[in-house]
């Protein structure tokens, strides 16, 4: 059985890749499992070799990486460019990350023992990661799980499999046959994944997705990295670069990320002008020349029901402009939504779209309280030309990750990670590296072996 793939560029056929059922996927699990032995009894030199030789093949072909990218995306050039160099530099820090030790150093913690914690891996992990950052996702996940002396199935969403397939062929040639598969397919195929026989589960997707995966999974270990719905307080001292920094954030990608910035909450005394600035910077955005299309057929549906049924007293949209080849994609222009009670869709459900909301606060605290008003706490940021107080703002905003004058800047070193509803686990930083490791204690007696 096969899946058609569409190009989002167009809305037309582009290829189809295999729509794994139960046979494939436990194939790809007894794989897996067959390479864990000698995977895992690597040390962390070794392993690390073998994923900066990963590392090393992946930047030989970029060009057909990022052109691999485009095709299920339909970001632009650019961006895809700058993933897949993340991406490379991502597997080069896991695979010197795993090198260090952060365990409890050994210790005569009883009279006549010497006790030590021993971190191993969990197993088999099977990886299911989402269509807006294909690679990215992927790699965010698999890195640490691998550099820690785990194998990996990965099943990305059924209409971006291309990189995860030559991913998984480079992984073949510079890890070793099965430490590292891609099993493509849809929902089910990752249904069946998670209630194979892995030892764990890494999903990157919707809440709804995240529930299903706790359901399926049991009790086997979960990492959940979920919805965003990003909260942006903007203090009336903000700079005159808050308005076009935001925007820009909130239109990468086309919107279609986690901790892209949607809910903008601004004080009265300036709410006039905060929409007035941002209805301008959205309005210069431009579909088709300054951000690529949405994904699929299902996300352009839901863009439209939300701006359909908004009861926003003001909506700004841009404008799209493609090739007349291209004008049946899932194109979508920017949109800023303003005078929306707390709870229009815009506000109460994830957009993930170039779609901006504008809410008035009647006090700093109303702005905390909006922001902490939904169930998603993934991240968020603050505006302010006092520093001291914007950070002091960061400690009572409810997010696993807060910036201030600035969105969705990231790198290796900083964790990223939600909660409540936007899951829980830890992407990024040496602190990923226990998403995929269970300790285990050693006590030996000192006196008396006979």
């Amino acid at each position: 059985m096969t899946l058609v793939l569409l190009d989002p560029r167009t809305g037309r056929r582009r290829g189809e890749s295999v729509l794994s059922r139960e046979p494939e996927v436990a194939g790809a699990v007894r794989a897996s499992r067959s390479a864990l032995g000698v995977w895992r009894s690597l040390t962390p030199r070794a392993r690390a070799e073998r994923l900066s030789a990963l590392a090393d093949a992946i930047g030989s072909r970029t060009e057909q990486f990022a052109t691999s990218e485009r095709a299920g995306t339909g970001k632009p050039v650019a961006e895809v460019a700058d993933e897949v160099d993340q991406a490379i530099d991502l597997i080069r820090f896991y695979a010197q990350a795993a090198r260090t030790e952060l365990s409890p150093a050994a210790g005569g913690l009883l009279d006549g023992h010497e006790s030590w914690v021993r971190w191993e891996p969990i197993g088999v992990v099977g990886v299911i990661v989402p269509w807006n950052y294909p690679l990215m996702m992927a790699v965010w996940r698999l890195a640490p799980a691998l550099a820690t002396g785990n194998t990996v199935v990965l099943k990305p969403a059924e209409s971006t499999p291309d990189t995860a397939l030559l991913l998984a062929e480079l992984a073949d040639r510079t890890l070793g046959s099965g430490v590292l598969t891609a099993l493509t397919g849809d929902r089910t195929t990752g249904q069946l994944l998670v209630e194979s026989d892995v030892d764990a589960v890494a999903f990157t997707g919707s809440v709804r997705g995240g529930t299903d995966v706790v359901a399926r999974a049991g009790l086997k270990r979960t990492s959940l990295e979920l919805g965003g719905n990003c909260p942006v307080v903007v203090l009336a001292d903000a700079p005159e670069h808050t308005w076009t920094d935001v925007v820009a954030a909130s239109v990468y990608n086309a919107g279609q990320s986690c901790a892209a910035p949607a809910r903008v909450i601004v004080l009265d005394e300036h709410y006039d002008k905060a929409v007035e600035q941002l209805s301008a910077a959205m309005a210069a955005q431009t579909a088709g020349v300054d951000f690529g299309p949405l994904n699929n057929a299902d996300q352009a549906a839901q863009y439209d029901r939300i701006l359909s049924t908004t009861c926003a007293k003001r909506v700004v949209r841009g404008r799209v402009d493609v090739p007349a080849a291209e004008r049946d994609g899932f194109w979508r222009p920017t949109a800023l939504l303003a005078g929306l009670p707390q709870d229009d869709p815009a506000i109460t459900e994830e957009v993930f779209a170039p779609v901006l909301t504008v809410q008035r606060a009647d006090s700093v605290e109303h702005a905390v309280e909006l922001a902490n008003s939904m169930p998603q706490a993934l991240a968020a940021s603050v505006w302010s030309r006092d520093l001291a107080s914007a950070l002091t703002l960061t400690r009572r905003i409810d997010a696993g990750e807060v910036w201030v004058n600035c969105h969705l800047v990231q790198t290796a070193e900083l964790p990223h990670g939600g909660r409540g509803d936007s899951g829980h686990g830890t992407d990024l930083s040496v602190l990923a590296l226990r998403e995929y490791t269970r300790p285990k204690t050693i006590t030996a007696a000192l006196q008396g072996a006979r």
